[in-house]
């Protein structure tokens, strides 16, 4: 079970935990990247995602089939959000499942990781104080 999609919609982790759900796994790994109100010591007040679209959702599943892969048998389910994002939404979701624990968090790690250096994705911040400003994501 391999999913990774970019999505408008706010993502519900709840959702993505019960996509990977299966009796094999004993270990479920659960990544939610959310909004939060500080940055480098400036007050943030939402943050704006673009994306090179199609780009950007081949080299997610990319990222989720090279990770099925190398933590073998893994159930991952990857979402993206790109838009205007208020403080606490979910940014990213990774939810991993396995039958142990280590390679449930060790795939959850690795796609977080390759998917901050790998995916164009691209984070424009919104200041309290009006201003705006990009990012590295």
């Amino acid at each position: 079970m391999i999913r990774a999609a970019l999505v408008s919609e706010p993502i519900d982790v709840g959702a993505l935990i019960a996509e990977v759900a299966d009796v094999s796994t004993g270990a479920t790994a659960v990544f939610a990247g959310t909004v939060r109100d500080v940055n480098d010591g400036r007050p943030v007040s939402g943050i704006e995602y673009s994306a090179y679209t199609a780009m950007a959702a081949r080299e997610l599943l990319r990222i989720a089939q090279e990770a099925a892969r190398e933590f073998a048998p893994l159930r991952i389910v990857v979402e993206h959000r790109v838009g205007s994002l208020e403080l606490g939404d979910v940014s990213v979701g990774i939810v991993t499942a396995h039958a142990h624990r280590g390679p449930a968090i060790d795939g959850m790690r690795f796609v977080i990781e390759e998917i901050k250096r790998r995916v164009p994705i691209w984070k424009r911040e919104c200041y309290a104080d009006g201003t705006r400003e990009w990012v590295g994501v």
